[in-house]
């Protein structure tokens, strides 16, 4: 039996096993009422635990069979401003900042390696832009994977 306690946990993995399923849906499959689905929805919303319901993509259906994992060395100071800029880039589906020997690593889907050019030197047109170390990827073992959790803890 679900109690209170992990009640959050559970409708989170809910979600993440169907994140299609209407309230009433959730609501007997974690046996309570709609609206106790609903406001602890709004709740882990409000939270941002949840930060929205989408579709997951297999992009490469779509064409954009090419995953390049892109390193970069930028200015200290100048991140900021950089990371504004790639952002805009709507074929980068993550960008981190991170320690070690670059200072970014950017995952980015393209359709061929003649877009991933393009787009490679745009980038490093960027005096910015330091030094840069691209890889591509040859098979995706696991992507874009979510797990369940078990007990959701306080948000900080």
């Amino acid at each position: 039996m679900m109690t209170y306690e992990n009640f959050d946990s559970e409708l989170i993995n809910e979600l993440l096993r169907d994140g299609r399923a209407s309230f009433r849906t959730l609501s007997e499959r974690l046996g309570v009422s709609v609206a106790t689905i609903s406001r602890h929805c709004s709740l882990l919303e409000t939270r941002g635990v949840i930060a929205g319901y989408v579709p997951k993509i297999i992009y490469e259906k779509l064409g954009y069979g090419l995953t390049a994992i892109i390193h970069l060395k930028v200015e200290g100071s100048l991140i900021p401003d950089i990371t504004s800029r790639l952002a805009e880039y709507k074929q980068m589906t993550s960008i981190y900042e991170v320690t070690g020997d670059y200072d970014l690593i950017i995952i980015a889907k393209f359709k061929n390696t003649k877009g991933m050019n393009k787009q490679i030197k745009m980038m490093l047109s960027d005096p910015i832009i330091k030094a840069a170390n691209t890889s591509v990827v040859l098979n995706a073992i696991v992507e874009n994977r979510q797990f369940f959790i078990e007990e959701l803890d306080e948000v900080e």
